[in-house]
């Protein structure tokens, strides 16, 4: 092949090369969830809450991503109805605050096209309308078009300005542990 027919594919592939660098993972909210862990003097609250939505953009050279996931603050059931109510109402104040989100900005690690990843994604978790910098360890698992990642974190609730929901001799903890399970697709 002489220089010019080189040059001349180079051009054409390149555009084909960067997009594949370039992926989008769409969050199915049916088959996502989020659990709460919060230990109290009494017993361990367990809860689930509802992805409202959730896209996330990510470039395999650049180690950048973009895009949010967002949870319905008023979707939290422990199970206990006097208890989701006032978590949802006095606590995370969904009359005035509808969701909790997670804007990644950049990661650490390698993502594998396929298979199993370890990874860090530092980004900004609002909660009560305010942002607040978190780096969450996720594990990422590629199977062709279909995606997902996996994380454990805690949330320092309290720090953060929310309420303690602790009364007489029931004692809650601060922090409030994070079990985060999306499930998706992946496309260029």
């Amino acid at each position: 092949m002489n220089s010019f027919a080189v040059l001349a594919l180079a051009i054409i592939l390149a555009p084909a090369a960067a997009l594949a660098q370039h992926q989008t993972f769409v969050l199915n909210p049916d088959t996502s969830e989020v659990k709460m862990t919060l230990n109290t003097t009494h017993e361990v609250v367990k809860g689930t809450f509802h992805i409202q939505s959730g896209s996330i953009e990510f470039d395999y050279s650049s180690l950048k991503m973009s895009g949010s996931v967002a949870v319905l603050a008023g979707s939290g059931k422990t199970g206990n109805n006097s208890r989701d109510k006032k978590m949802n109402k006095d606590i995370l104040k969904m009359d005035q605050y509808t969701t909790i989100s997670f804007m990644p900005k950049t990661y650490t690690g390698t993502i594998a096209s396929s298979g199993d990843s370890t990874i860090q994604v530092q980004g900004v978790f609002t909660l009560l309308g305010n942002p607040h910098d978190l780096t969450i360890p996720m594990q990422i698992h590629m199977d062709g078009s279909k995606a997902s990642a996996r994380a454990q974190f805690v949330i320092p609730y309290v720090q953060w300005g929310l309420q303690n929901p602790s009364f007489m001799f029931w004692k809650a903890d601060n922090d409030v542990m994070i079990d985060l399970d999306l499930v998706g697709q992946i496309s260029n």
